[in-house]
């Protein structure tokens, strides 16, 4: 796999982001997109994808070397991200553990880092992350969830978390919980606690949702009904978690892009692929322009909103505010992603509508992505 189309802004990343592209060549051989879409047929995991990353020591990948990570940043687990989509076996498990414990390591304490960030690299720990709400959406001043302090230090959680993703394969949940009382006022640094949750806990119950993406892992609607939970699962300060939450919220929106372009360009290669070979009228369709410059626009879009999605990870890396440049490569990642897909799907023509091309397969998830985070 070249990574030419992929650069990154900081030149010293480039050998990095080729090392990651080469792993990546290496776990597709063993978990092939065929197996993906198998496993999400049948409704089961992509566990052999997750245990070939732990074995390629990918989830290493972004926790610095002191603490026994690979290092590489936000520029890294963005590589990792957008290769494996470019080879069409995104895993969804990955970005939300990456990202979520991203919180943990900028905001936990010592012991809070080796139980939940150090141990991801060995794929022990796997994190979802619960913000949005039926009726608030993803509007956390809306929120309903309330962490209730007890005198003893513990907390009680009761509320509901909608379109929590991977919530039946994680073991905790990084779940966002006013604990400022109804009428109290909520802000960016007061009233809200950000808990590392132990999913087997009393209380919680999740309600899997019926939505149709051709991936391996599900979205469900989590409860927690006077769920009790110890003291050190507060990360952060109480009151800040909404500005400890911000510190993921960033770099998911970065790797999100990188799942995005990724796919993008998987199928941005099956169409030009099939444009070579298609000759309904004897020569090959990708011989006409009509066909060609879509083709050729989606790659232009696609390279422009790379390049802010790797200088969004390098700012980020840098520690910079990388706030605007996130969502910007969200945004622009997402809207070119799609764009790609509909070109690719409509080279294809009826085509595309088969499953076993596996074109119109890749739209559900490339649209989710352009709403979601």
């Amino acid at each position: 796999m070249s990574v030419d189309t992929a650069p990154t802004v900081n030149p010293d990343s480039r050998e990095l982001v080729a090392s990651i592209f080469e792993a990546v060549d290496g776990i597709a051989a063993v978990f092939p997109r065929s197996l993906f879409l198998q496993r999400a047929r049948e409704g089961g995991h992509a566990r052999e994808l997750w245990d070939a990353l732990v074995a390629a020591d990918l989830l290493a990948i972004g926790i610095p070397e002191e603490l026994g990570g690979a290092g590489g940043g936000l520029t890294g687990t963005t590589a990792v991200m957008e290769a494996l989509a470019r080879q069409g076996i995104p895993p969804l498990q990955y970005s939300l553990t990456t990202f979520s414990r991203e919180a943990i390591l900028r905001h936990g304490s010592e012991q809070q880092i080796r139980d939940h960030v150090i141990a991801t690299i060995t794929g022990k720990r796997k994190i979802c992350l619960g913000v949005t709400e039926p009726e608030a959406g993803t509007n956390s001043f809306a929120a309903r969830t309330y962490a209730r302090k007890s005198p003893d230090g513990t907390y009680r959680i009761t509320g509901q978390k909608v379109f929590i993703s991977g919530a039946d394969e994680s073991d905790h949940i990084l779940l966002l919980a006013r604990t400022a009382p109804a009428g109290e006022p909520l802000s960016r640094r007061s009233g809200f606690g950000l808990f590392i949750v132990d999913m087997s806990l009393p209380g919680i119950d999740l309600r899997r949702l019926d939505i149709e993406w051709h991936a391996p892992e599900n979205q469900y609607e989590v409860f927690f009904d006077d769920v009790e939970v110890p003291a050190d699962a507060l990360i952060g300060t109480d009151g800040l978690g909404f500005d400890h939450i911000l510190s993921c919220l960033n770099q998911e929106r970065v790797t999100v892009a990188a799942w995005a372009l990724g796919l993008g360009e998987y199928a941005l290669g099956k169409a030009v692929d099939y444009a070579k070979v298609r000759a309904p009228f004897g020569t090959p369709i990708g011989s006409h322009q009509a066909v060609a410059h879509p083709l050729a626009l989606a790659r232009a879009e696609m390279e422009a909103a790379r390049q802010v999605m790797y200088s969004a990870a390098a700012s980020y890396d840098n520690g910079i505010d990388a706030g605007d440049q996130a969502n910007m490569a969200k945004l622009l990642g997402s809207r070119a992603a799609l764009s790609a897909v509909d070109s690719a799907i409509q080279t294809h023509g009826g085509s595309a509508f088969v499953y076993e091309s596996d074109v119109v397969t890749i739209w559900p998830m490339v649209r989710v992505l352009q709403i979601a985070p």
